[in-house]
């Protein structure tokens, strides 16, 4: 039988930082609202079915904006039967992702970095490039 593959390319129109930072999805949160002056707000866990059947749950804070929004996104999850998984795998070192998206083109990224590595609670600010992430797909939480 021979097989069709449905090709899809979706847009990956946002910024994205990784945080090395060993703590609590909570205390992240706070921590980034309070260097940015922001207010990040949890929102649903989001999850992500493979085929092999197995989920991923990822704790996540977002903050809406009037052309774009904010999202933080935990790397790491402790499975049912206590494994772990990873929401971009190849980037295990990171704890931490947060998704930039401003359509008005205002949004200074450097300044965000400038001001999240004063933090002592953040080891490591990077400026990831989301078209050089293999599993990029994983990202699209909305």
């Amino acid at each position: 039988m021979k097989k069709t593959k449905l090709l899809v390319d979706n847009p990956f129109d946002f910024e994205l930082l990784g945080f090395v930072a060993p703590l609590k999805d909570y205390k992240m949160a706070w921590v980034i609202n309070n260097c940015l002056d922001i207010n990040l707000i949890r929102s649903k866990d989001f999850e992500l079915q493979f085929m092999d059947d197995t989920a991923l749950v990822i704790s996540q804070y977002m903050i809406e904006k009037d052309h774009g929004y904010l999202q933080l996104l935990k790397n790491r999850s402790l499975n049912e039967n206590g494994s772990i998984r990873y929401l971009i795998p190849e980037l295990r070192m990171m704890d931490y992702f947060l998704l930039l998206q401003d359509l008005t083109f205002e949004l200074d990224i450097n300044t965000y970095i400038e001001r999240l590595s004063k933090s002592h609670y953040i080891q490591n600010v990077v400026k990831l490039d989301v078209n050089k992430i293999k599993s990029k797909e994983n990202l699209l939480t909305y």
